[in-house]
């Protein structure tokens, strides 16, 4: 499963680059609106940093309006997917950017009918919400597990991007159910490499280290 980390914070993603666990990025206007600078330069900055797929949100809400903000996002860098609000208007512009050679991410996904829409469109990955179904008393990792089987049923090439992941347990589950992909703030990438039984490990070796120093 590739990791993507959810941010537009530029010292982050260098970090997971770093790290290796960096294979793609997704931002959106409010993420975007919390770092300094236009929006576009922040977003090509980000496409240098990494190689994988750069989700980059429009904002219009007409079919037109998000070909036009497509195309111009797609202009910023070759590894830009362009992210589409699960709409009518939407899944139309979808289409007209697909026939472009343009990839695009389906965001706001929240039922399964909505994601094989996306599909049947030509969309490059849908993003079910898991964290904000969670918030409201559903299983947003059964949502998970429905896409999966669908688009495992019918072999479609879209690939299966979960979003507002929350916590660790999220990211396994995830991978668990066979998703392609999990985008993460980097608070919780940081989270998955601890566990409190490796930070008493290291205290012991360390400890006996100096046991051994000392002799």
């Amino acid at each position: 499963m590739k990791f993507f980390l959810d941010t537009a914070h530029v010292p982050d993603i260098q970090e997971a680059t770093a790290l290796g666990l960096c294979d793609g990025v997704t931002t959106n206007p409010s993420l975007l609106s919390k770092e300094d600078g236009d929006p576009r330069r922040i977003v090509a900055e980000i496409a240098k940093i990494c190689e994988g797929p750069i989700s980059a949100e429009v904002v219009g809400l007409t079919t037109d309006e998000m070909v036009r903000e497509g195309l111009e996002w797609a202009q910023v860098a070759p590894n830009i997917v362009v992210k589409i609000p699960m709409t009518t208007e939407g899944l139309k512009a979808i289409r007209l950017l697909d026939r472009e050679g343009i990839r695009t991410n389906t965001t706001l996904v929240f039922s399964p009918v909505q994601a094989l829409m996306a599909a049947k469109a030509g969309t490059s990955m849908v993003s079910p919400f898991v964290g904000r179904l969670d918030d409201i008393q559903v299983p947003g990792m059964e949502l998970v597990s429905q896409i999966r089987e669908i688009f495992d049923n019918y072999a479609f090439a879209t690939e299966l991007l979960v979003a507002s992941v929350r916590s660790p347990n999220h990211v396994v589950e995830a991978a668990r159910l066979g998703a392609d992909i999990a985008t993460m703030p980097w608070n919780v990438v940081q989270s998955l490499a601890r566990h409190p039984l490796t930070d008493i490990g290291i205290e012991r070796f360390l400890a006996d280290w100096e046991k051994v120093k000392n002799r």
